[in-house]
């Protein structure tokens, strides 16, 4: 087998364990099917994650990485922000219908952190980074945007943001609902666009 750096062996466990959960379930999935899954040894797994700790968390990163990749693509500047804000929740719901079981999985991920004694941290940093993840996202569009001016603080924005995506797209896996989603997504588009947009004048 090839030699390659440890983080990219790293990462290359990292999606087999998003394949081997999405596909069989986190309490299903044992370091052995993970590193049958990447084509390695299980010598070679433990050498890079010393815990199933370390493991989720890892999981829990990379598969935040991969909507962040995309929604920061989506909102370069446009038009106007509301295009842009749309451009970005639009990136985010493309995403989440083209990889349902992965979203599936960050739910399963929370549950199982919160039921495993001495997992719960994983939890707590799972809802942690997606706030992070907002608010670097809300600077993002910040710097790209002239018209960008915020009339809530960035973390209650990026709070709002989390919870909202998270209970649309909890919403959604269950209801299976594309048109009302999008309506949603809508609804929802407007509401921050107001929040991030100049006031209008008075007087």
């Amino acid at each position: 087998m090839a030699r390659m750096p440890l983080a990219e062996r790293r990462r290359q466990l990292t999606e087999a364990a998003i394949r081997a959960m999405t596909r069989d379930g986190v309490s299903r999935t044992t370091t052995r099917s993970i590193a049958a899954e990447a084509g390695t040894s299980l010598s070679v797994f433990h050498y890079c994650f010393d815990s199933k700790q370390a493991l989720l968390e890892s999981v829990i990163e990379t598969i935040t990485e991969h909507c962040v990749t995309v929604v920061k693509e989506a909102i370069r500047p446009k038009a106007t922000l509301r295009e842009t804000v749309r451009a970005g929740f639009q990136a985010y719901w493309d995403h989440v219908c083209a990889h349902p079981g992965e979203h599936m999985l960050t739910y399963e991920l929370t549950q199982y952190a919160l039921r495993q004694p001495g997992f719960d941290h994983l939890a707590r940093r799972q809802y942690e980074l997606y706030g992070a993840t907002y608010a670097e996202l809300i600077e993002e569009v910040r710097r790209g945007d002239a018209e960008f001016r915020l009339h809530v603080p960035v973390p209650v924005l990026a709070r709002y943001l989390a919870a909202m995506t998270d209970g649309l797209t909890l919403n959604y896996l269950v209801l299976g609902d594309e048109a009302a989603a999008a309506d949603i997504l809508g609804m929802v588009t407007a509401h921050v666009a107001a929040l991030v947009a100049p006031q209008p004048a008075t007087g």
